[in-house]
C-alpha cells in the first residue's frame, strides 16, 4: 500500500522548443540532380529574327475585306421593360422555330410501334374469348337421345312410384315420413323434367 514507485524525471530533459513538430526526411541526391523543366517563355539572351519583311499591303486587303464581305446581321432583342432591359429573342421561346422543323407534327416511331403492340394484344385477346365461348358453346341434342333421355326419365319415373307403392299404409314413424317425403319430391321433379322434355322438341346443352 502507499504512493506508487514512479521514476521521476530528470530537470536535465526539459521539453525544449519545436521538438515535438514533425520532421521531414532527408532529401536524396537524386532528387538534386533532376534537371528543371524547360522554360516556356524566351530567355534573356533569345534575339528576335530580324530582317522579315511582308509585301502584303494590309490597308488594302482590309479594305476590299470590309467592302465584299456581307454585312453582319443584327442580334433579334426584344425589350420588357420601359427601362430598356433587352434579351435574346431566340432564348426566350417567343420564336416558333419548333413547328418549323422538317418532323413537326410527324407521330413518332415509338407510339406507332405501341399502338401496333395494342393492337396485336387486343386481336389475340378477342381470339381467345372466341375460342372461349366456342368452347362453351350450346350443343343440340339429337332426337335419339333426346328419345333415350325420355324414355330414361320414365324409366325413372316408375321405379320411384314402384317403390312408393310399397310403402306401408300406416305410416307412423319419422324415418317412414321422411322417405315418403324423398319420393314425392323425387317423382315431381322427374315429371317435370319429363313434361319439359315433351313440349320441347329442340334442346339445347352447354358443352362443359
Amino acid at each position: 500500500m502507499g504512493p506508487a514507485k514512479v521514476a521521476v524525471p530528470s530537470p536535465k530533459n526539459f521539453l525544449k522548443k519545436h521538438s515535438k513538430e514533425p520532421t521531414l526526411p532527408a532529401r536524396k541526391k537524386e532528387q538534386e540532380s533532376k534537371k528543371l523543366p524547360a522554360l516556356s517563355v524566351p530567355r534573356r539572351t533569345d534575339r528576335p529574327v530580324m530582317g522579315i519583311q511582308s509585301k502584303k499591303n494590309f490597308v488594302k486587303t482590309n479594305a476590299v475585306a470590309a467592302i465584299t464581305g456581307l454585312p453582319k446581321k443584327p442580334q433579334h432583342i426584344y425589350v420588357d421593360r420601359r427601362q430598356g432591359d433587352k434579351y435574346l429573342l431566340e432564348t426566350s421561346g417567343l420564336v416558333p422555330k419548333y413547328i418549323k422543323k422538317k418532323d413537326y407534327g410527324v407521330t413518332p416511331k415509338y407510339v406507332t410501334q405501341r399502338s401496333e403492340e395494342m393492337k396485336k394484344a387486343q386481336k389475340e385477346y378477342e381470339n381467345n374469348v372466341l375460342e372461349y365461348l366456342k368452347k362453351k358453346a350450346m350443343k343440340q341434342l339429337s332426337d335419339e337421345e333426346r328419345e333415350r333421355l325420355l324414355q330414361g326419365l320414365k324409366k325413372n319415373w316408375e321405379e320411384v312410384y314402384h317403390e312408393f307403392q310399397c310403402l306401408s299404409v300406416e305410416i307412423d314413424t319419422i324415418p317412414k315420413k321422411l322417405y315418403k317425403g324423398k319420393l314425392e319430391s323425387q317423382m315431381k321433379q322427374l315429371e317435370h323434367d319429363i313434361d319439359v322434355i315433351e313440349k320441347h322438341k329442340v334442346i339445347y346443352i352447354a358443352n362443359e
